[in-house]
């Protein structure tokens, strides 16, 4: 999380567990060994924490504290994932209005 708000309201909305037990309070004490789930959007990140830190550091040295055990996004047959990132042409463009606007074109 970018800000303890930020941490706080997923916990109020219900979003994060630790050990499989959700949790209603962001002071909650988590150790080494845990497993938290969080729910973000449409995606769900299962860490099980492995260490701390003394102090506050980057980003890099904070992956070294914890497991990442999500599981893997499904993979799109024919690479299709590229594809909708894509921006359509021009011509992509008016065929996408012509199936919108059977009248037009």
């Amino acid at each position: 999380m970018r800000t303890r708000t930020a941490a706080t309201a997923l916990v109020e909305g219900g979003t994060i567990r630790i050990n499989g037990t959700r949790i209603n309070t962001a002071s909650r004490p988590v150790r080494a060994g845990d497993v938290v789930t969080v729910a973000l959007d449409r995606i769900i990140r299962v860490l099980r924490v492995s260490g701390f830190s003394e102090r506050r550091g980057a980003a890099t040295a904070a992956v070294l504290l914890y497991d990442d055990l999500s599981p893997a996004p499904p993979a799109v047959p024919g690479g299709a994932d590229e594809a909708a990132t894509k921006r359509p042409s021009r011509d992509e463009r008016r065929d996408i209005m012509r199936l919108k606007r059977p009248g037009i074109g």
